[in-house]
């Protein structure tokens, strides 16, 4: 493909913007070249400004559930945007989100509405340490939550060893206060809660990664936390920016049957404009300004296009019972038709997959935590990367990133993904 077009808008990016783009992930620093500049998208497809159509497989990085440009979706933002863009006062339609929002997800009351998923974690942590009086924190090593400073930590050596930043700008202070552990090891969590006791206010987890690539929890282990969290008075914080409202209607609490204190919302729940949120049962969100002593603001939190977006989009998952089946069995489908032209081509790799989330990885090992992820073949991926590009299909950039399935993919295009991933595996 022709990319003279973007290669040129990049150039003059460069010149005014960090790096040329507005978020790391898209300068293609993970696999070479130059990055893609998109024209727009409809359905299952961008055109970029080339004009060359592609397959999407990372919809805006999971917002696009039910494809680009979708007609409710666009047709609520207009009609809103015609009586005004931003009041900072109240207005009706964040009830109706809150309603809605509240009515599909189980074990929260109460949501608090803000403007993109770092913003949600970023609160859900503070609130967590407010209600409980406590500091430290424990994340794990290959889960995202944003770039609040709390969550941009590596490990230290030793259990009991406290986190290091690995960002400029982060506070060692900032830092001592959260722990890191293992992925899918319970009793790596169980020994940093016996070496901090009654220190810790939280452990925030994605309960599906997807930042390392799409990692499952392994049985028992979302459980192992919840139990670990009520005998030691620690709060359970799902990120569900990603998993939420798209694994089920009330994500991954739903999907797997486990009640999380408080959860973090974004991308789905917006529709695709910038919207995040987190949510709790009454007494935990009550601790919230201005009700409580827990201080969190925004001015365009509850922005009325925003809102119309989320709202449009979160009416549509509620009433198609059918939806979230559908989006499974699409994933799967391609899950089956690449593993089996990558076995054909003596290609070693894993591919991990929950509901409308997948990943291949370029080892023949189990990929459980970020350490497994770590050991892909990465020049592999670059290659897989490009040669996927060069035959009309866009997945992430990045090694360490899911694919997200959209419902606007046909099973044509599946297949034309899987034909794909054939012409490419003969030259990995």
């Amino acid at each position: 493909m022709i990319y003279k077009r973007s290669s040129a808008l990049f150039a003059e990016a460069e010149k005014v913007i960090p790096g040329g783009v507005n978020s790391p992930v898209r300068a293609f620093k993970g696999v070479g070249g130059t990055p893609i500049f998109v024209k727009e998208a409809k359905g299952a497809y961008l055109y970029d400004e080339d004009g060359n159509r592609l397959v999407d497989y990372i919809n805006s990085w999971g917002p696009m559930i039910l494809g680009h440009a979708f007609e409710p979706v666009v047709k609520a933002v207009v009609e809103k945007a015609k009586k005004g863009t931003s009041f900072g006062m109240p207005t009706e339609i964040e009830t109706q989100i809150a309603e809605l929002a509240v009515s599909m997800v189980p074990n929260i009351d109460k949501i608090r509405l803000v403007n993109s998923g770092t913003e949600a974690c970023m609160s859900a942590v503070r609130l967590a340490r407010g209600y409980t009086g406590k500091d430290k924190i424990i994340k794990f090593a290959g889960c995202y939550h944003g770039h609040s400073d709390s969550f941009l930590i590596q490990a230290g050596s030793g259990l009991s060893t406290f986190g290091v930043p690995n960002s400029p700008g982060v506070t060692k202070g900032t830092a001592q206060d959260t722990l890191l552990a293992r992925y899918n090891d319970l009793d790596n969590v169980r020994a940093l809660i016996e070496a901090n006791k009654n220190e810790i206010a939280c452990i925030i987890i994605e309960p599906v990664a997807g930042n390392m690539g799409c990692i499952p929890p392994v049985e028992g282990f979302l459980q192992g936390l919840r139990d670990l969290c009520d005998a030691h008075n620690i709060l359970l914080v799902f990120d569900e920016v990603m998993t939420g409202f798209r694994l089920a209607k009330g994500g991954a609490q739903e999907l797997f049957n486990i009640n999380a204190d408080i959860v973090c919302f974004g991308k789905v729940i917006g529709g695709g404009l910038p919207v995040g949120a987190f949510a709790a049962r009454n007494e935990i969100m009550n601790y919230l300004a201005p009700l409580g002593p827990v201080y969190q603001a925004g001015t365009l939190s509850g922005n009325p296009l925003a809102m119309a977006a989320g709202l449009a989009m979160l009416t549509e998952l509620n009433a198609d019972a059918e939806v979230f089946k559908r989006l499974e069995e699409k994933t799967a489908y391609l899950h089956v038709g690449i593993a089996k032209v990558l076995n054909e081509n003596n290609i070693l790799h894993t591919i991990n997959r929950t509901g409308s989330m997948i990943s291949v990885h370029f080892d023949g090992a189990t990929v459980i935590d970020f350490d497994t992820a770590a050991k892909g073949n990465n020049e592999t991926f670059k290659t897989f990367f490009h040669g996927m590009l060069n035959a009309g299909v866009y997945i992430a950039p990045s090694a360490f990133e899911t694919w997200f399935i959209t419902d606007a993919l046909s099973y044509e295009d599946l297949d034309f993904t899987i034909a794909a991933v054939n012409t490419v595996a003969k030259t990995l």
